[in-house]
């Protein structure tokens, strides 16, 4: 039990006993004799805590992740709570952040969350204290985004990074609670960002191309690969032609697979593509796309900012409007989209998704098309897609099995037999009628 005790110049303080019974108080100051109460009943069940060493229950925790912290450091001096960290401001809790989980990313997603850093504190002051943003705060900031004019797809992003660093405050008992963890996004590709290269169209490009940019094309359509983090990387060690197998560096996937390479097949319609650029290598060329191109690419992928300072699409542009096509959203991610579609039409998905690097989920949610000859095969019917007529064909199989099939009588011939026996049983009356029929067994 603890007790409150005042001394001459009005201060409350409260008295307890610890498990090896020792006494502690804790001073309050000058507080009202309600307030006292209430910290002296947190205190109790505190101690009990401490003293049966028991996890500490929902409602004591959210208590103390909502006290000031002046009263948690007095809280953590007598041994009733572990030390509170240091409170941080919104520009401190970003870079400890990045610090900590932002590290070891590529250095596009570190500019993402520059990005974002950025939005924050021009929204909120830099200085603002996380633990005063409220979930009307973080509905707010979500209506801001949103009057940018920003896709949907680019603000479910942003949002879903910004729930990602205030759980880490909240893991990090920073502040209470996650302010934005009731917001919710949509963050499927909105339609109109989503098209398919059909393969006429790719050998048009690949016509107009040169050959380094042949061989861009073809990895890109015919394998899925992406770029230009993947295009740029592979290396003639990591191509077997003799046996129609690639290595493919996981630079994306490599930190939550623990894989740095998967294993992708030399699809046939990529293979003459590969042997041209093949043959046109000078001896010793370690990368696929070398030359001037390829150097610069290599270089800007290394540098601060990653692929986002590899500027392929402007001259991709202009290649695209030279075979009199035109440009469709998403450059690349549209050619890799439409091979892993076409692979879909004819091999299992647990393959496909396994070569091109990601899972089943990802790819019915951003790579998935329906391309327009396969619109035409439905509407044509050369697919059988009547659930009916599949029923009907599955009863009659059913029906037929094991037992032989015969054509019902038709009901005159019924009522003309029942007739006949009728009769002959009362002409006969001692010849018994059996349902053997009425013709005699042919004599042998």
């Amino acid at each position: 039990m603890a007790s409150i005790s005042e001394d001459a110049t009005g201060n409350i303080r409260i008295q307890f006993s610890t498990a090896d019974r020792k006494r502690q108080t804790l001073r309050l100051g000058k507080v009202n004799r309600k307030i006292a109460e209430s910290v002296k009943l947190k205190v109790e069940t505190l101690n009990a805590i401490e003293i049966a060493r028991l996890p500490m229950d929902p409602e004591t925790a959210r208590w103390v992740a909502t006290i000031g912290d002046e009263l948690a450091a007095k809280l953590a001096a007598v041994g009733l709570i572990p030390e509170r960290p240091k409170s941080v401001t919104l520009s401190g809790l970003l870079l400890r952040y990045a610090e900590e989980k932002e590290a070891g990313n590529k250095p596009g997603t570190r500019t993402n969350h520059r990005t974002i850093s950025n939005d924050l504190t021009r929204f909120f002051a830099p200085n603002t204290d996380p633990k005063s943003l409220t979930a009307a705060d973080a509905k707010r900031f979500l209506e801001h985004l949103r009057q940018r004019d920003l896709a949907s797809y680019t603000i479910a992003r942003r949002i879903r990074r910004v729930r990602s660093i205030f759980a880490f405050a909240v893991k990090e008992n920073l502040i209470p609670a996650n302010p934005f963890g009731s917001i919710k996004t949509s963050a499927s590709l909105p339609d109109e960002r989503k098209s398919y290269v059909p393969i006429a169209d790719t050998e048009r490009l690949l016509a107009e191309a040169s050959p380094t940019w042949r061989t861009i094309i073809a990895l890109c359509r015919y394998a899925g690969l992406r770029c230009p983090s993947e295009v740029f990387r592979l290396t003639w060690s990591d191509v077997n032609l003799a046996t129609y197998r690639m290595m493919i560096p996981n630079v994306k996937t490599a930190g939550q697979t623990g894989k740095a390479y998967r294993v992708c097949p030399l699809f046939a319609p990529l293979r003459p593509y590969m042997e041209d650029a093949h043959e046109l290598a000078e001896p010793g060329t370690v990368y696929v796309i070398s030359g001037p191109l390829g150097e610069r690419i290599r270089a800007k992928l290394d540098g601060p900012n990653g692929s986002n300072d590899a500027n392929v699409r402007t001259t991709f542009l202009k290649l695209i409007k030279r075979a009199g096509l035109t440009p469709w959203p998403r450059l690349f991610h549209t050619l890799r989209a439409s091979c892993e579609t076409d692979l879909l039409e004819s091999l299992p998905m647990s393959a496909v998704t396994e070569w091109l690097g990601h899972s089943a989920a990802i790819a019915l949610k951003h790579y998935t098309r329906v391309p327009k000859h396969v619109f035409e095969i439905a509407t044509k019917g050369d697919v059988k897609s009547d659930a009916r007529a599949t029923q009907k064909a599955t009863h009659s199989e059913a029906d037929t099995i094991g037992r032989e099939t015969t054509k019902p009588p038709q009901p005159l011939v019924i009522e003309g037999l029942r007739r006949l026996v009728v009769d002959s049983v009362r002409q006969c009356p001692s010849v018994q009628v059996t349902l053997r029929g009425f013709e005699p067994r042919s004599q042998p």
